[in-house]
């Protein structure tokens, strides 16, 4: 079995926000900000509001995430039957079992955490005590099936819980005691929602409702009715203004106002889906809004009469990205145009550099004042099937010409606008059941060349807009649908492909026919590498051929898929071909040797894929996934050994990017492991660790000599002019200063006895007493604490001449090289020895046994510097290779 790939590993997901969860809002107190909590199917993702850039990504749970609440230490997401408490935004430190039904509600109550369940189960855990029950309610699903909860505002140990039967209940979690009942009106409750004032709450219905009531007189203050369906969400502004939005599942807005009693604004369309969240952030005119359609928006209230218009939006696909494309040379820009019709573009860098082209319309600006009475979706065109860009003017005019389904003309797009473009390309004189099926823009950005079902190939000009031709003797260059039109780099050759199994050259000036192939199968989709000139296709027998435009014969073929080819990318050097299908692999082929290299199967098909034009990143997107998955080019990073795989060879599944699961099963339980997180001293053996010691305390040693007679005084030192006032005096008529007390020890003899002479230092008793045990680990600290001249001083002494013996010398060979084993305090260790040489070359080349040590320990020097090298060497062309992209 193989390892996975060998040439690609994942790298992230991009373009994925939000799903039909609603949000969870929490509020750092130290950060003094906001942070939005999204589900993302297994994982969250965490955003500030103010600039809505991510903070962090979760650990996946082992199912999609069905709730999500926060209060001000843990997020709590609920998958499946399992509710987990998350720290930091990130890991997961606490598991909650208990439930025998799917978790549909959590509810943060102080120390408390409510969850209920669809089998009427509700259940209060205890998250400071451990995670125990603290309460367990049972509730008939038949009479009353728990639809919402809310704690009311001041009511201590107070939960308020909606059914869908149209009754609410308020229960005393402490007490396990229903307070009071209320009968509803005749409809499900769909949410509940605190207002700012004490005793008022906001309930949505099933049927539209929304009724502001007070639960403590049990008495409907008013009530509004909207006609898009029941209410997904709803939020009360705190800033001043009294106002409540609500959501609805057509993905409108309504702004009600609690004054007057009647409808401020709305704002339709606000997202593509349903609503699933939206919350005023305390105290501020702004409102976050997240739905299924993948999106996260922030509103703010600055506009006349009460409206809101968007601040901020992070947006992806809210269908899935069918076709995907680099953008420019540098390769930071994707432009990917999905089943929601829309065309984006996603940067590789930063979500900030992210845009949206949005969905393109049938209608010109001319033309819309004529058509104001048709409805959104007819102005929409469908979902676009294929596209072709080029960088070379779209500073000048539209750079983006794409197909959509089912439909004759092609629409131009302005990158830098980010904006549908002003033409639509037709040809003159083609019936209705014609349809665009690709398209291709000359390297000068001048022209674009479209191929159509019935066999016609057309020239277009894209400034003007304007027919500049056809190719074939009677307008038609194929008997059958084109499959792919490309050009070469110099405007010289256009060639086409299409189902009537034929491949043509063109003239692309005069358009007359230079020769055609014969295929052996019908073409599905075809590729151009213009810098090389080699031709991919892809047929509809599942083989692929690669042909050489320049010699106009086929150079390779491979087979290996056992699906429909659905896209394919050659690398920036036409080296490898890159190929995916309807069986889940994808295939990396070399086409210098004509072999397969490189295979590994995906979770879910892909559909797309494209090549960096920096060959740093392979992008794919696959079925039913609204992200678009990045994975890195390993023979970038390092020697990668890439060999022709064998007829029989089974490809292993690959994780995609970003929804990785989580391995490990240990719980954190205890709130002590929520501490702050204590760095190890040391991450591998294999590495090295400095000793983050000034460099003060080693660059020196070897120059300490140097040192002292650089600093050493030019004149005796002379004494000062004046004494100062503390000094002691002698008593008498002439003032005199005493002089001080001699010490008993100066009192003693100047001759040092042997016993003193004899005596060791805390070092070299230490160095004596580990180089029994074979440890060296105190020796080394105890360096450390001194100085260089102390350093200096320990190390001559250890010589014979100094006072010490041979034994310590061979004892400290062996403390360099364990700490070279050990790959601590690396700096240190070589700035010892170099010392230690320097002062006792000459005592150990006369004792063998420490030449000997010495050969040891200049291998292992040899070895770990040429390691060490190694690494830097890669580590400095990937800064450098990246700095060059940057720029």
């Amino acid at each position: 079995m193989s390892a996975g790939s060998s040439l690609f590993s994942g790298f992230r997901v991009l373009g994925i926000y939000s799903n039909h969860v609603p949000h969870a809002l929490r509020f750092h107190l130290k950060h003094r900000e906001f942070y939005l909590v999204t589900s993302c199917g297994r994982s969250f993702h965490t955003f500030n509001v103010s600039r809505l850039g991510i903070v962090s990504v979760s650990d996946s749970l082992p199912d999609d995430i069905t709730c999500l609440a926060a209060d001000r230490m843990l997020v709590f997401a609920a998958a499946g039957r399992l509710v987990s408490a998350f720290a930091r935004n990130k890991e997961v430190v606490r598991r909650y079992h208990g439930h025998q039904h799917d978790v549909r509600l959590l509810l943060p109550l102080g120390d408390q955490l409510i969850s209920a369940d669809c089998g009427g189960d509700v259940i209060v855990w205890d998250v400071q005590g451990g995670g125990e029950h603290y309460l367990q309610l049972h509730f008939d699903p038949t009479t009353f099936d728990v639809s919402a909860m809310m704690h009311p505002s001041t009511y201590l140990n107070k939960v308020l819980l909606g059914s869908s039967q149209g009754a609410l209940q308020l229960w005393n979690i402490k007490t396990s005691k229903l307070l009071y009942t209320f009968t509803g009106w005749s409809a499900g409750v769909t949410v509940l929602q605190q207002s700012p004032a004490v005793d008022v709450v906001g309930v949505g219905t099933a049927t539209g409702r929304i009724i502001i009531h007070n639960i403590r007189l049990d008495e409907t203050l008013m009530s509004f009715t909207q006609d898009w369906g029941p209410i997904s969400s709803l939020a009360f502004r705190t800033d001043g203004p009294p106002v409540v939005a609500s959501g609805s599942p057509q993905g409108h807005i309504a702004f009600w106002d609690l004054e007057r009693r009647q409808l401020v604004t709305q704002h339709r369309h606000a997202h593509k889906t349903a609503i699933a969240g939206a919350t005023f952030l305390h105290g501020e005119p702004l409102l976050v809004t997240n739905g299924a359609d993948n999106a996260i928006k922030v509103w703010i209230f600055d506009q006349e009469g009460g409206g809101a218009r968007l601040l901020r939006c992070r947006q992806g696909h809210s269908a899935p990205p069918t076709t995907i494309h680099h953008h420019g040379n540098d390769g930071k820009n994707i432009l990917s145009a999905g089943q929601d019709g829309t065309l984006q573009s996603f940067s590789t860098v930063h979500e900030r550099f992210n845009r949206s082209l949005g969905h393109g319309s049938v209608n010109k600006k001319k033309e819309q004042k004529k058509k104001k009475g048709r409805s959104y979706e007819e102005l929409r065109l469908p979902a676009i099937t294929c596209f072709a860009s080029a960088v070379a003017r779209q500073s000048d005019w539209d750079g983006i010409v794409a197909c959509h389904r089912g439909r004759l003309a092609t629409t131009t797009w302005n990158y830098q606008r980010c904006t549908m473009g002003a033409h639509h390309l037709q040809p003159p004189g083609v019936g209705r059941d014609a349809v665009a099926t690709a398209v291709d823009i000359t390297s000068c950005g001048n022209f674009a060349v479209v191929g159509l079902s019935s066999g016609r190939v057309d020239v277009y000009n894209l400034q003007s807009g304007l027919h500049r031709g056809c190719y074939g003797d009677e307008e038609k260059a194929h008997s059958g649908a084109v499959r792919g039109v490309a050009t070469d780099t110099l405007n010289q050759l256009t060639v086409s492909a299409a189902s009537d199994w034929l491949l043509k050259f063109w003239r692309f000036k005069t358009k007359k026919l230079e020769e055609e192939l014969k295929l052996n199968a019908a073409p599905a989709s075809m590729k151009l590498h213009r810098d090389s000139g080699m031709l991919a296709l892809a047929l509809d027998d599942f083989t692929l051929v690669v042909i050489d435009i320049e010699t106009r014969r086929v150079v390779r073929k491979f087979a290996g898929h056992h699906g429909n080819i659905n896209d394919m990318t050659l690398s920036p050097d036409s080296r490898w071909l890159v190929t995916v299908g309807m069986d889940c692999t994808i295939r990396t082929w070399d086409l210098p040797s004509g072999s397969l290299v490189d295979c590994f199967l995906v979770s879910t098909a892909p559909v797309g894929v494209s090549m960096s034009p920096t060959g740093d990143f392979m992008a794919t997107t696959h079925v039913d996934s609204l992200g678009i998955f990045l994975w890195t080019n390993k023979s970038l990073c390092g020697p990668v050994g890439l060999r022709p795989l064998p007829a029989d060879y089974q490809p292993t599944v690959e994780t995609l990017p970003g929804v990785a699961a989580d391995d490990r099963e240990e719980e954190v339980t205890s709130e002590e492991a929520e501490g702050v997180y204590q760095s190890a001293d040391q991450l591998g053996a294999e590495l090295v660790t400095l000793s983050l010691q000034p460099e003060s305390r080693w660059k020196s040693l070897l120059h300490l000599e140097e040192i002292k007679r650089r600093n050493r005084p030019v004149a005796p030192p002379s004494a000062p002019p004046s004494a100062p006032f503390f000094l002691p005096t002698v008593p008498g008529v002439t003032p005199r200063f005493a002089s001080p007390a001699a010490t008993e020890q100066e009192t003693q003899s100047k001759v040092l006895s042997s016993a003193l002479i004899g005596q060791r230092s805390k070092f070299s008793t230490a160095l004596e007493e580990r180089a029994e045990s074979g440890s060296f680990r105190r020796s080394p600290r105890l360096l450390k604490d001194c100085g260089p001249s102390a350093i200096s001083v320990e190390l001559a002494c250890l010589s014979p001449e100094g006072g010490g013996a041979n034994s310590l010398l061979r004892a400290f060979i062996h403390m360099i090289d364990s700490m070279l084993a050990s790959g601590r305090d690396f700096d240190l260790a070589h700035a010892y020895l170099a010392l230690f040489l320097k002062l006792h070359l000459r005592s150990v080349s006369q004792d063998a046994v420490a030449m000997e040590a010495l050969s040891r320990l200049s291998a292992r020097l040899e070895a770990g510097w040429a390691e060490l090298r190694a690494s830097f060497n890669q580590s400095l062309c990937l800064l450098s290779y990246t700095k060059s992209a940057l720029l």
